[in-house]
């Protein structure tokens, strides 16, 4: 059972940026896709953005054109880039692979967008 651990979350004002990272502790990522989720006490938990193993991506409408999901260059770490942030966008964020079965979840990080 893979192990997801995510950072780069915090406190950022309207419009502006945080790069999320995730990394997969044991055996890595295996070449399946992976994907940002996020969720609040009071939405489900949704899907955000993925990335097949070649770069591939699929975005959520509410986040096309201000997020970015990525590779690291040793494709060791699935990086979000969130880009002209919303309050909206305050939420815990998870990663996890998308199809293939999840693994354990992660403690997720939390992004606030707030002035």
């Amino acid at each position: 059972q893979a192990k997801f651990v995510e950072s780069g979350g915090g406190l950022v004002a309207p419009g502006g940026s945080l790069r999320l990272s995730c990394t997969s502790s044991g055996r890595g990522f295996g070449g399946v896709p992976m994907a940002w989720y996020r969720q609040t006490p009071v939405k489900q938990r949704e899907l955000v953005a993925s990335v097949t193993s070649d770069g591939n991506t699929d975005y959520a409408d509410s986040v096309k054109g201000r997020f970015a999901i990525s590779w690291d260059n040793a494709n060791d770490t699935v990086i979000l880039s969130m880009n002209s942030l919303k309050p909206e966008d305050t939420a815990v964020y998870y990663c996890n692979r998308r199809g293939y079965g999840f693994g354990a979840w992660g403690h997720g990080t939390q992004v606030t967008v707030s002035s």
